[in-house]
C-alpha cells in the first residue's frame, strides 16, 4: 500500500562527463523493510546512495521521503529528516577518542529536537551506543583515538555514529567489507536488532550470503540499470543476475 512506502526513487539518471552512471532507476522502500542493493563494481550503487542522501544531484528523476520530495536537498538536511548513511570508506574524526565521535551526532539539531533539548549525560549515552555495536565497555577501546583503532572497530564506529542520529532509514554502504568473519557474525544481529526497532534498512553489500539471509528484497544493478528486483530466493534463480553478477 502507498502509505507503507517510506522512500520512493523515480527515474533517476546520472551522467559523469557523458558517461552513464545510472539510467532510469526506480524503486520504493517500505517502512520496516531491509532492502539489499547488489551489483558488480561500477554498477552505480554508491552513486545511487549519494543521490538519495544529497551528496549528488541527479540529471533526471526524483526522490521522495514519506511523500515529500527531497531531490537535491543538502546532505545535512536529509540527515535531519532521518535518512542516515554510513560510508564505504570510513570517515571518522581522527585524533579524538572513539566515544567523542559519537557525542558529535548526539549534539545535532535532530537529536535536540527529538529529545526536547535534553539527552542526559552524552558521554554515557555514547558509551552505551558503542557497547551496542561491539565495543567492550570496560576496556580502553572506547577511549582510544580513532587513528589507533583497527578497521573492524572503525566500521562499527561508523555504525554507532549512524545509530546516534536515531534514523528512520539507515543506509549502509558495504558496512561488512573488510571485517573478519567473527566481526561480520556479530554485526549482522545488530542490524537485525535495529530493524526490529522499526528502522528501515538499505544495504549495499558484497557479502551476499549474509545479505540474503536478512534482506526482505533485493535490487540488482548492472551498468547503471536495474536488471532485477525481488525476494532473495528469486534473485538467486534469476539467469540474468547469474550472468552479470555471479559469473555463471
Amino acid at each position: 500500500m502507498e502509505e507503507d512506502i517510506i522512500l520512493k526513487v523515480e527515474g533517476i539518471s546520472k551522467f559523469f562527463d557523458g558517461i552513464k552512471a545510472l539510467e532510469d532507476v526506480s524503486f520504493h522502500v517500505k517502512k520496516g523493510e531491509i532492502l539489499g542493493i547488489i551489483g558488480p563494481n561500477g554498477s552505480g550503487k554508491t552513486t545511487l546512495i549519494n543521490i538519495i542522501t544529497g551528496f549528488l544531484k541527479p540529471d533526471k528523476g526524483k526522490v521522495f521521503f514519506k511523500g515529500k520530495e527531497i531531490t537535491g536537498m543538502k546532505p545535512y538536511k536529509i540527515a535531519d529528516l532521518g535518512i542516515v548513511r554510513s560510508f564505504q570508506s570510513v570517515k571518522p574524526i581522527y585524533h579524538i577518542p572513539a566515544y567523542k565521535n559519537v557525542i558529535i551526532p548526539l549534539c545535532s539539531k535532530r537529536i535536540k529536537r527529538l529529545k526536547g533539548g535534553k539527552y542526559g549525560r552524552r558521554d554515557e549515552v555514547a558509551i552505551d551506543i558503542l557497547e551496542e555495536v561491539g565495543f567492550e565497555r570496560d576496556s580502553k577501546i572506547p577511549y582510544k583515538n580513532t587513528d589507533e583503532l583497527t578497521h573492524g572497530y572503525l566500521k562499527r564506529l561508523e555504525l554507532a555514529r549512524c545509530i546516534a542520529l536515531q534514523p528512520e532509514i539507515l543506509i549502509l554502504d558495504e558496512i561488512l567489507s573488510g571485517m573478519s568473519d567473527a566481526e561480520v557474525s556479530s554485526t549482522v544481529p545488530i542490524i537485525e536488532g535495529l530493524n526490529r526497532r522499526s528502522v528501515t534498512v538499505i544495504m549495499i553489500e558484497h557479502r551476499i550470503r549474509e545479505l540474503f539471509q536478512i534482506a526482505d528484497r533485493i535490487i540488482v544493478l548492472s551498468f547503471g540499470k536495474k536488471i532485477a528486483e525481488g525476494h532473495p530466493k528469486q534473485i538467486i534463480r534469476n539467469k540474468e543476475v547469474k550472468r552479470v553478477y555471479l559469473g555463471a
